[in-house]
């Protein structure tokens, strides 16, 4: 879609081999937005206004970048953060050879690559940094929209050097970007019972009492949102670092290099008298189980190399049994879901997938379909850099960037795969899926090496479903508010006083916040505002993507709703007059087939902030 959208605007300028999405990887997003039917499974069916949203937002982006565009330097830094993630599979790192793992000091990719941007005169433009951490830091009881620890790193360098302005607004950008996070977490305290409080930190990551569902990572802080809070600002003061003293420039030609593979069989050369084979797509039991991030269902665990004969019959009646073929090119993996041989209603998994290499000078930015672990990542960077070195362009940084393009699930290690805790049960392509892509990008890397992307066979172009018709998700119905009240009336006040540290909070009859995200293209749910006695005016000094805000839905019955908005008042907000509102659309019926949205305010009363 975006690449569509960038055609009808800009020619060719922006193509399939210059342009790369790369998900942050929040985990507490909107859903509905991707053709393959295992990941609209769990939002009902796509999303259009998700789909609809996402796209606009990025070709907005693009837009402003593309208007804005001049002469720069950019300069390249690397530096190490600390106590900011664990290995969350460490059982499944061990499996790698000793020798390997000797030769690095920790189970997780600790260095920040970071590139820094400024124009010819030398003013700052903004900075993109890598670094492989899950955004998981708010784990899965959150309901809230929000980019977890990155986004809240980029909010800091954001806020710090856009002074005075909302989010998102201001000239400088601060991006953060994943890297070969697959098995790395935030949650750095690790993995405890739930119900008990003792370590479940074992092969199974399961509890003697409740089993796996109960073992669950804990990040630093005292809840989900200290532990955000902890992890985006170690992460934002390593950038502001790195940023502040980055002095090494980046020269040399840009080149980008892309092709489509069919990763469902790629031959792999593993030596001279050995060849082996990727799989058609296929998720392991394991994968059911979840991650120490954040549990599955049931009964499964991490680490299963049998399949369980109850879910294997359901399997086998629900969606059919998977072919020996396919089995047998999995092994040891339990097939749960033989996603590539499942095409109801559309495939249920990727079987092309997108690889990618941008390099900009000595910077050669590896775009890779899915996340790869802590070893797979190392051994990815170290193939590339040798066919680099090998083909005459020696001393190639080599950054990996991680969920780009096309999501595949994880990337583990041969010998990781091996022990099939979720990661590996969710490596999709079998067990030499990492073999298939480092061979892969060798080759994206010797065509730019020797000016020879003319020459790279595109590959076979992905499937495109039209699947806008396939949702369940219920359409939105009449609203109503109680008896006597209008929409946006209030019905629980704030208070007339509040001091830092304290909570504003007030309670609006409230509509779906779907109304207003299908309605207009960008909407603000919600203002704090300043009253300035110079003006004789309110002024927004937040809205509904600070960090301090939040905006609850709670949905009644007979279509009536509520919203709830707080505002956690922070340590250094400037005393003085405030105000809370709120913005929404509600669904009303003016004919009998036909209902309209109708857009409504709210305002609490003014409080003093002392």
């Amino acid at each position: 879609q975006v690449l569509k959208e960038l055609r009808s605007k800009y020619g060719e300028l922006y193509r399939q081999d210059n342009v790369i999405l790369s998900g942050t990887h929040t985990h507490s997003g909107p859903g509905g937005y991707f053709q393959y039917t295992l990941f609209w499974i769990t939002s009902k069916g796509l999303v259009q206004p998700t789909l609809k949203s996402i796209v606009n937002g990025i070709v907005k982006s693009i837009d402003i970048a593309h208007e804005n565009m001049k002469k720069g330097r950019l300069f390249i830094n690397r530096g190490t953060v600390e106590n900011s993630q664990i290995n969350r599979s460490p059982f499944s790192y061990l499996a790698n050879p000793e020798s390997e793992r000797n030769r690095y000091s920790s189970n997780t990719d600790k260095e920040m690559v970071l590139l820094k941007m400024v124009d010819e005169d030398g003013h700052e433009l903004g900075l993109i940094s890598w670094f492989a951490v899950h955004p998981v830091s708010m784990n899965n009881s959150n309901h809230l929209v929000n980019s977890d620890n990155v986004g809240y790193a980029s909010y800091l360098f954001e806020q710090e050097k856009n002074k005075g302005m909302l989010p998102g607004e201001g000239s400088f950008v601060a991006a953060f970007a994943s890297s070969n996070l697959g098995d790395v977490s935030p949650n750095t305290r690790g993995p405890f019972c739930a119900n008990t409080g003792e370590s479940c930190d074992n092969p199974q990551s399961t509890c003697p009492i409740g089993g796996a569902t109960m073992c669950m990572a804990k990040g630093p802080g005292k809840d989900m949102f200290e532990s955000t809070r902890i992890i985006g600002q170690n992460i934002y003061l390593k950038a502001k670092e790195l940023y502040e003293k980055a002095s090494q420039e980046v020269t040399g030609p840009l080149s980008s290099a892309h092709q489509w593979v069919n990763m469902s069989n790629v031959s792999v050369e593993l030596n001279a008298t050995h060849t082996v084979q990727t799989c058609k797509p296929a998720l392991g039991h394991s994968f059911a189980a979840g991650t120490i991030d954040g549990v599955g269902a049931f009964n499964f665990t991490q680490g299963s190399v049998e399949g369980d004969p109850f879910w294997d019959q359901i399997r086998d009646q629900l969606l059919g049994e998977p072919s020996n073929e396919t089995k047998a090119c999995h092994k040891p993996k339990p097939i749960l879901f033989n996603t590539g041989e499942m095409t109801w209603p559309q495939p249920w998994h990727p079987a092309i997938v997108d690889v990618q290499i941008a390099a900009i000078g000595s910077l050669a930015i590896l775009a890779v379909p899915g996340e790869f672990t802590t070893m797979s990542g190392r051994r990815l960077r170290e193939a590339v850099q040798r066919e680099f070195d090998s083909h005459g362009t020696p001393g190639m940084n080599i950054v990996i960037a991680g969920l780009c393009n096309v999501y595949t699930h994880y990337i583990t290690t041969y010998e990781e795969y091996q022990l099939q805790r979720y990661e590996a049960a969710s490596t999709i392509y079998g067990p030499h899926t990492l073999s298939a892509y480092i061979q892969l990008y060798r080759g994206l890397a010797k065509a730019i090496a020797l000016n020879g992307t003319q020459e790279l066979s595109p590959g076979p172009e992905p499937p495109f479903f039209n699947v806008t018709s396939l949702t369940l998700l219920p359409s939105l119905s009449v609203e109503n508010a109680p008896t006597g009240k209008t929409f946006g009336d209030v019905l629980e006040e704030v208070r007339p006083q509040y001091r830092e540290g304290e909570v504003a909070e007030v309670t609006f009859v409230g509509a779906n916040p779907r109304n207003s995200a299908e309605n207009a293209t960008e909407h603000n749910f919600l203002t704090v505002e300043r009253y300035s006695s110079i003006s004789s005016s309110w002024r927004v000094v937040l809205n509904d993507a600070s960090w301090d805000t939040r905006f609850y839905w709670s949905k009644g019955s007979r279509g009536q709703s509520n919203v709830t908005i707080e505002w956690h008042i922070p340590a250094g907000t400037e005393p003085g007059v405030y105000r809370l509102r709120y913005f929404g659309h509600y669904k009303k019926r003016v004919a009998l087939f036909r209902v309209i949205s109708v857009p409504f305010e709210g305002s609490s009363s003014a409080f003093q902030v002392t």
